[in-house]
């Protein structure tokens, strides 16, 4: 073969080597992002092509306007790939060596020799530069397949190109890159890459991807160019959590890959004792490329149990399979001297007590750090009813398990002060449980009253009490005084949440005013929420607590009372709301659920009106505060007070508004009785007796708040839960009661003449 013929066949090789390597017209651009701008310069041969528009991107542009836009290389149609799969290869691999997407650049002839970030001399490399890269970072030329990590040459399946204005990258070069997994899904047309804990899905034709099911907007739509799934450069370094700088004048991005393994941990329990506390290290710790974790170092002062008190500092870090080491991880946590058992300790008023004669039991325990303690009484009785020695035991527990016991012994004589009646009537605490005889009570004659209102309109929302599906539950409008009782169960296999919403339909601002409001729950008691927010509806009328103003304006609609809707309800469980309200103009208030994470206002208008079940109550009733003013002298003889019966105390007559029928509020829920008896004789016993099943809630007898009862239930018409003693005067009590949501009616006030105290 001679000189030309040689000289021939070496220039057409060089000719397809270059012609590996695309070649695109480099734009001029002032615009940078945040980071650092590095002097370089890249010159290539520039095809003429059709223009693109202006940049919009935080990049620069990569093509000005009238410019020429990048020309792909020519690629195969990916093979289909089952779901998930990896994703399609998007370029032609020369020969049969199967390599990357993003491969190391094959030929020295394609990139000539040089020394990183110099100048060769003309003639030799074309005056080319080779961009210069630190340690763990990874370049990309603008319009360029070209990428350069931690200095070594990788030519991407596809050139950083701009498209409408926003720059876009191969995702498949960049997370081979970065050294995350992905995979295609075909059927889905979604990348899914993870990182760590992170699951990202990107969608061709979206604007948005996902991170872990949430929604993150991207600067244009990803998309798919002769089989290589491109996507927005801001939106997969933003996804991938990698800082970034722009080059204007070498015309590249440079981008800081982080790929050291991270280390944390906390310290269990919070609150440690020298010398008693086992001290739990809990460790978290991940690789940004997924490389598994082989090792794990400790330094500082770690121990299981420490034996002196004061300040200690563990660091923690870890070491991958690629042998990159995290940061160090540090925590500094105090440990306290050790914890003291608290001290059991109580006395007696005597040390000697006639049969029947209260037993008056002082408790003097303490801890030596202060904390609560949990009293368990053993033997303690109001009295005792047996002549001879009484042993009476304490035990105090402190929080973290340590206890105390103490006991003392009583002597009992043979002599009578009272019987197990007359004690359990004039001593038992109020809230606690005494036994009268449920059937003699209904035979008893009911006070004379006089009977008055309040206007407030009731808006009772209790139907369906058990919510199968999303709805509106009630909607009603009012003007002035409201008040509202709300009770649902969620009965949906979705945590869902309950909003009161109120619109203003009016021509002008409208102010809403919140006088009183008790809420509880979620739970899963129906009686337990019933009696907590009858509680705190109290509470509030006590201590003013939940006044407050909202404007609303003309057309708006807003959640009011707002606590009810902090905590999603879980499937199964029950909130309950008591609350009284006023506004100046006219009210549109829906009650809704819907699930946890949808906006009620702006689904209100397309919600359906759920049905009533056909057990429980809705309706809307006028006058629904009841004042009973009873001016005869209560306790001389033993009489009633019947609540809820719908005979002597009439149910609320009302409508039910989404239906347009007529209603009856049975048991009379969310009637707030104002109860003033003028005139109480002295000696006089007030009891709370339930008469239509269980009741469990509250009541305010002048002015305190007083469990109904103070443990357990009242599940026997033979069970009475002291309210009231009037001792030696004879004066005037009020009482104030609501029913209670998931209790039962009706009930009884009871006045029983008893014994003065010896």
């Amino acid at each position: 073969m001679n000189l030309k013929k040689i000289s021939l066949v070496a220039v057409l090789a060089i000719s397809q080597v270059a012609a590996a390597v695309p070649a695109f017209a480099v734009p001029v651009s002032t615009t940078t992002t945040t980071g650092t701008v590095v002097q370089a310069a890249e010159a290539t041969p520039t095809p003429v092509m059709a223009p693109e528009p202006a940049a919009t991107d935080p990049l620069p542009p990569l093509v000005s306007p009238g410019t020429a836009t990048p020309t792909a290389t020519p690629t195969p149609t990916p093979t289909p790939i089952s779901t998930p799969s990896a994703m399609p290869s998007a370029s032609a691999i020369p020969a049969a060596t199967v390599v990357p997407l993003a491969t190391p650049v094959p030929a020295q002839s394609a990139i000539p020799t040089a020394t990183p970030g110099t100048i060769t001399p003309s003639g030799t490399t074309g005056g080319q530069i080779i961009p210069t890269a630190g340690a763990n970072q990874l370049i990309l030329m603008m319009n360029s397949n070209k990428m350069y990590k931690n200095g070594t040459p990788y030519l991407a399946n596809q050139p950083m190109a701009v498209k409408y204005g926003v720059s876009y990258v191969s995702i498949r070069a960049m997370v081979e890159m970065v050294g995350v997994k992905y995979t295609y899904d075909t059927k889905t047309k979604e990348v899914i890459v993870t990182k760590g804990d992170s699951i990202m899905r990107f969608k061709t034709d979206s604007k948005i991807y996902t991170v872990n099911g949430n929604k993150v907007p991207m600067k244009g739509p990803a998309y798919q160019f002769k089989g290589t799934f491109m996507i927005p450069l801001t939106s997969i370094t933003g996804a991938l959590s990698i800082p970034y700088s722009v080059d204007n004048v070498g015309k590249r991005v440079i981008l800081s890959l982080n790929m050291k393994p991270t280390a944390s941990f906390t310290v269990q329990p919070t609150v440690i004792y020298a010398g008693q506390t086992t001290v739990n290290y809990v460790t978290k710790n991940s690789s940004p490329n997924g490389t598994a974790i082989v090792t794990e170092q400790w330094g500082g002062n770690k121990m299981d149990i420490y034996d002196q008190p004061g300040f200690y500092t563990v660091t923690y870090s870890v070491t991958d399979a690629s042998g990159q080491t995290s940061d160090p991880y540090s925590v500094t946590f105090q440990v306290l001297q050790p914890n003291q058992p608290p001290v059991a300790n109580f006395s007696s008023d005597k040390e000697e007590y006639k049969m029947g004669e209260p037993v008056t039991l002082t408790d003097l325990s303490y801890d030596p750090e202060g904390e609560e303690l949990t009293v368990e009484w053993t033997n303690r009785a109001l009295a005792f009813f047996n002549p001879g020695p009484v042993s009476i035991q304490l035990k105090v527990t402190d929080k973290h398990g340590l206890s105390s016991t103490f006991e003392k012994t009583i002597n009992i004589t043979s002599e009578q002060l009272y019987t197990q009646d007359e004690v359990a009537k004039l001593f038992t605490v109020p809230g606690d449980i005494i036994s009268m005889d449920g059937g003699s009570i209904p035979g008893l004659p009911n006070l004379q009253y006089n009977l008055s209102s309040e206007g407030y309109k009731l808006i009772r929302s209790n139907s369906p009490e058990t919510v199968n599906s999303e709805g509106v539950l009630y909607r009603e409008t009012s003007v002035g005084l409201t008040r509202f009782l709300v009770h649902h169960m969620n009965n949906m296999s979705t945590r869902q949440k309950l909003y009161v919403i109120a619109t203003n339909n009016n021509l002008y601002p409208t102010t809403i005013t919140t006088q009183y409001l008790g809420i509880a729950g979620p739970a899963t008691s129906p009686e337990y929420t019933g009696k907590i927010s009858i509680q705190k509806y109290y509470q509030s009328m006590l201590n003013n607590s939940s006044y407050g103003t909202i404007t609303l304006q003309p057309g708006q609609s807003m959640p009011i009372m707002t606590d009810i809707s902090k905590v999603a309800m879980k499937p199964g469980e029950v909130l309950s709301l008591s609350a009284d309200l006023s506004s100046d103009l006219a009210v549109q208030y829906n009650v809704v659920m819907v699930e946890q994470t949808k906006d009620p206002v702006a689904l209100l208008p397309t919600l359906p009106l759920l049905d009533r079940d056909g057990v429980h109550n809705r309706g809307t009733y006028d006058e629904s505060t009841r004042i009973i003013s009873v001016f005869d002298e209560v306790g001389a003889t033993q009489s009633k007070l019947v609540l809820g019966d719908n005979s002597k105390d009439l149910n609320l007559v009302g409508v039910d508004p989404m239906s347009g029928t007529a209603a009856s509020n049975s048991g009379n829920f969310g009637v707030l009785y104002k109860i003033r008896l003028e005139s109480v004789a002295k000696n006089t016993l007030i009891t709370f007796n339930p008469r239509g099943g269980n009741y469990l809630g509250s009541i305010m007898v002048n002015g305190s708040i007083i469990n109904l009862p103070n443990k357990g239930n009242l599940s026997s018409s033979d069970m009475n839960a002291v309210l009231y003693r009037s001792g030696e005067y004879t004066g005037p009590v009020d009482i104030v009661f609501s029913v209670a949501s998931g209790s039962n009616l009706p009930v009884n006030l009871v006045f029983t003449p008893i014994l003065a105290k010896k």
